[in-house]
């Protein structure tokens, strides 16, 4: 019998030892011992699927991947050492030399940056697509198209793309569909059932919850999900067994925490809408966001992320920052404490001016990745920082 997300969640664990304990272990073990020569030989011919060697797998790796496949409806997975690293691995496994990947243009940028930079040096080409002009898509495909990639909801935009949509158009041109969903976790979206091949997630976000470990995950496809995994176990960008242990439990109370992370992000929302400092504001679950028809059929609740332009440009902007007392001035996000950040001058600032234009991010642009505070105090703070700006 299929269990509940929340149950699979927390009852989802390896076998337990001779000790019989009741919360996973930790197997902080480089490698595995093996019985005998031909134990030894099986396993690394692959004749036997067990551990070998942390690097290509570990019980603690191994439960986190579980947990997520289940949550994802995902056939297999891997689990990296950040949110990056199983971005670049993926690409790196599918991809070959003159291949082709389109793209969405508000991606995270250092993603941008690996296909503006790096890709180029092994011939490995891309063409963006704008997210509210999906039919552009079809005319940048071309006969060496590989995948097609996006972020649903965007960062730091969260704009809303349309997964069914985007699959119809892999199937119909035979192509991968590699989706990062990490703004929305696999308790608010499940890219798979929309027809993704792949879904990523940075671990290092709302699976933690805590900003505690860096952490990445690749769920999908088995046999897309096994070349993945032998290009990692060579590469070597797997994820410790200390933070997969640690991501484990955090899913455990995902849910819950989750629940509550929306619940404050929709109440934060709607405050900044009728503030007089407020240019715009955006968020998943706000009636005025321009998808949210599509927002509600894709997604149980809007997520974490809001963004919203304060009026008075770059000096109101840091004006704002100056003024926040309780929330914190950080790069990161899925944490249980509220962060403020501006991408234009960190996770993006690595963008020309015209690059964040394209993207949607202005030079007033703040992202508030809302925590599990009292929705009160970190209102109260807002207010406090807006009301000082101006």
């Amino acid at each position: 019998m299929k269990k509940k997300f929340e149950t699979e969640a927390i009852r989802t664990q390896i076998e337990r030892t001779e000790f019989q304990e009741h919360s996973s272990p930790i197997y902080l073990t480089s490698s595995f011992v093996f019985e005998d020569a031909e134990d030894m030989r099986a396993s690394f011919a692959e004749e036997k699927k067990r551990n070998i060697y942390s690097r290509y797998s570990n019980p603690n790796s191994s439960e986190f991947i579980e947990k997520v496949c289940k949550m994802e409806g995902a056939e297999d997975g891997f689990a990296f050492s950040s949110g990056m690293a199983a971005v670049f691995s993926t690409f790196a496994a599918l991809l070959e030399s003159g291949d082709h990947i389109v793209s969405a243009r508000s991606i995270f940028g250092s993603t941008h940056s690996l296909f503006t930079q790096f890709f180029p040096r092994w011939n490995i080409a891309h063409s963006y697509f704008r997210i509210h002009r999906p039919e552009e898509i079809e005319k940048l495909i071309r006969p060496e198209t590989k995948m097609i990639y996006a972020e649903s909801p965007t960062n730091p935009g969260v704009d809303i793309l349309d997964l069914a949509k985007l699959s119809r158009i892999a199937r119909k041109n035979n192509i991968l569909l590699v989706i990062d969903n990490c703004f929305a976790t696999p308790y608010l979206q499940q890219p798979i059932r929309f027809g993704a091949d792949l879904v990523i997630h940075s671990g290092t976000k709302l699976m933690d919850g805590q900003g505690r470990v860096l952490a990445g995950i690749t769920v999908g496809n088995g046999a897309l999900i096994d070349k993945i995994y032998r290009f990692s176990r060579i590469a070597g960008p797997s994820l410790s067994p200390f933070n997969a242990w640690l991501l484990s439990k955090s899913l455990e109370t995902l849910a819950v925490r989750v629940d509550r992370h929306c619940e404050n992000a929709l109440a934060v929302a709607r405050f900044l809408e009728t503030h007089s400092s407020v240019e715009w504001v955006k968020y998943p679950f706000l009636e005025s966001h321009p998808q949210y028809d599509l927002a509600k059929k894709q997604m149980k609740a809007g997520g974490c992320v809001v963004s919203f332009e304060i009026k008075g440009g770059l000096e109101a902007g840091r004006g704002f920052f100056d003024a926040i007392n309780t929330l914190s001035l950080s790069a990161n996000l899925g944490d249980a404490r509220s962060i403020v950040t501006h991408p234009a001058s960190t996770t993006h600032s690595k963008l020309s001016l015209s690059e964040r234009a394209e993207t949607g991010i202005t030079d007033g642009m703040v992202r508030i990745s809302v925590g599990l505070e009292h929705v009160d105090d970190i209102i109260t703070d807002l207010r406090q920082a807006l009301e000082s700006c101006n």
